[in-house]
């Protein structure tokens, strides 16, 4: 019986998948994003979150246990050197899934997952949204018909 084991087969060996897995995970370092199935992005995300949290603190043992996972030293440098120090403040959560729509060839729920804090475009909009301000008094044109009418007293 499998009560209380929550863990997506995938429809592989053992073997099989954490390979799998840990390619997928490597790729995600290197290109900060990929395309792929729903389940396998879900199964990833479980997969990558733990390690980059262990990332967090560059010890050597964080180092092995992190390699031990991923099996590619390159991902391992880049994952400690550049992602951990840009999400060296955030709790949790280093991973976003974006539902992409059906496969064209098997009709498969495909989707891209991301890193959060290496998305410009959803990064963009926070800054954003935090500068801008809105005044309902209009001061802005009020200051812009000031200098005109002063400079056209001088003239006179």
């Amino acid at each position: 019986m499998r009560h209380g084991k929550k863990f997506n087969h995938l429809s592989r060996k053992t073997a099989h998948r954490k390979a799998m897995l840990a390619n997928m995970a490597c790729s995600l370092i290197e290109h900060k994003r990929i395309n792929t199935t729903v389940a396998k992005a879900k199964a990833l995300k479980q997969f990558v979150e733990p390690l980059v949290t262990k990332s967090k603190s560059d010890t050597t043992h964080n180092r092995r246990i992190v390699f031990s996972r991923l099996r590619q030293k390159e991902a391992v440098t880049e994952l400690f050197r550049e992602v951990a120090v840009k999400i060296g403040d955030r709790p949790g959560g280093y991973t976003r899934i974006i539902k992409l729509g059906n496969r064209l060839g098997d009709n498969a729920d495909m989707a891209m997952i991301e890193l959060v804090d290496y998305n410009e475009i959803y990064n963009a909009d926070n800054k954003k949204k935090a500068t801008t301000r809105r005044s309902r008094r209009g001061g802005n044109k009020a200051k812009a018909v000031a200098p005109e009418t002063s400079t056209s007293n001088e003239e006179e």
